[in-house]
């Protein structure tokens, strides 16, 4: 199939651009080509091609700054709607619904239309209506919520099919009037090409840790309160465990409290290349992914943890969204309630016993491996691409068969 994506983040800067990517690199192998495109770092006109393991990216030009850089800009819309005409495609797969995506996306299919192109939407980020617009601190952010508001419902009922991050917006798809038959819930993907875990004491000489530290992990960013969720965990810990510190891995863009930053109990590294990523995940006995019970943490999906169960480490997670329930169900994480206190109790159950963190880290992996694995996803969504056009000639063109969904 030819295949087109279409992404508002800047390249290689955003989650919703690694979803795509990631899916891409698959179906190329699968012997499908695929065209993404996504916004540029810093090119103000002009496009800008780039090959990355198969996988063709284009880079559009975008006026705006910032926050801004993230699918508004109206020059970014037309560039790509000028680049997209006369092409024609099987799948048009709009990685969002903000304008820089949607637009083109529609324009797409209506360019596609002799060879009976579908558009599909993803749905990965709960933003309007309860959601991550009302956990916003910048308030000047609040004037643009009714207009992404509308573009991320105003849309959903045009696509052919839908992709859903979690069972939450699949049933707010479906109370917006998308047909619950066309709605696939794409989960997001782990890699499991490279070795599972790596010697933690040889990871930590590289680093400069002690080997008898135990240390706790987290990685990215938090909204702020999901952030006071973090910090008053790392209290409690600090306060029972005298061994322990907290690793914060890359920009967490957070304000450190003064009684914890001269604590000495924090390590902050700051942006960190790959290869120092990885020891950091070698070396940390645990990692804390902690959501609060809102309407945004029901829905999202945080991706950091693909990265924990992709190295067969320990997640202590709190029991909000899907992720949670099948981390919990497969026994491959451990669950807290959405309190300080619950999640700190859960981190030294798993600190003080071995058996324990040895079989979650064996059913860690062994989840990324299977189910979760990126293989499977993209299996499963190859299916549904096949599934939104029937009287296609995939298999005849390609010579490759559709992969089983179990």
């Amino acid at each position: 199939m030819q295949i087109l994506f279409l992404n508002h983040n800047v390249a290689r800067r955003g989650g919703t651009f690694y979803r795509a990517y990631h899916v891409a690199r698959y179906l190329v192998r699968r012997g499908h080509s695929v065209m993404l495109l996504t916004i540029s770092a810093n090119r103000l006109w002009g496009l800008n091609r780039e090959m990355s393991e198969g996988v063709e990216i284009i880079h559009t030009p975008d006026l705006l700054w910032g926050l801004g850089r993230s699918g508004w800009d109206p020059w970014d819309t037309l560039n790509r709607i000028a680049y997209l005409r006369g092409k024609e495609w099987d799948i048009i797969h709009a990685w969002d619904s903000r304008p820089v995506v949607i637009l083109p996306a529609l324009y797409a299919r209506e360019q596609s239309k002799r060879i009976s192109g579908k558009l599909v939407m993803d749905w990965c980020d709960w933003f309007g209506r309860g959601g991550t617009q009302s956990e916003r601190v910048n308030k000047l952010l609040w004037l643009i919520a009714p207009i992404e508001t509308f573009f991320e419902e105003g849309f959903r009922t045009q696509a052919n099919g839908s992709t859903v991050i979690s069972r939450a917006l699949f049933d707010r798809a479906v109370r917006l009037g998308v047909p619950a038959n066309t709605i696939h819930i794409l989960r997001q993907g782990c890699e499991v090409e490279t070795s599972p875990i790596e010697n933690r004491t040889a990871a930590r000489q590289r680093l400069g840790l002690p080997a008898d530290l135990t240390l706790v992990g987290f990685l990215g960013t938090l909204n702020s309160s999901d952030a006071s969720l973090l910090l008053d965990t790392f209290r409690i810990l600090f306060q029972k465990c005298s061994n322990c510190k907290g690793v914060m891995i890359g920009n967490h863009r957070l304000r450190i409290p003064p009684d914890l930053r001269q604590s000495g109990r924090l390590i902050e590294t700051g942006f960190v290349q790959e290869r120092i990523l990885h020891d950091y995940l070698a070396s940390c006995d645990v990692f804390l992914s902690p959501l609060g019970d809102t309407i945004a943490s029901q829905a999202r999906w945080p991706s950091k943890v693909n990265l924990f169960l992709s190295a067969g480490k320990v997640t202590i997670m709190t029991r909000a969204g899907d992720l949670a329930q099948i981390l919990e169900s497969e026994g491959a994480g451990v669950v807290a309630n959405c309190n300080a206190e619950d999640i700190a109790e859960k981190t030294l159950n798993v600190l003080n016993d071995s058996s324990l963190r040895v079989s979650v880290e064996t059913r860690a992996r062994r989840l990324a491996e299977g189910m979760l694995s990126w293989n499977h996803v993209v299996d499963r969504l190859e299916d549904f691409y096949a599934q939104l056009r029937p009287n296609a000639h995939e298999e005849s063109t390609l010579g490759v068969g559709l992969r089983s969904s179990n």
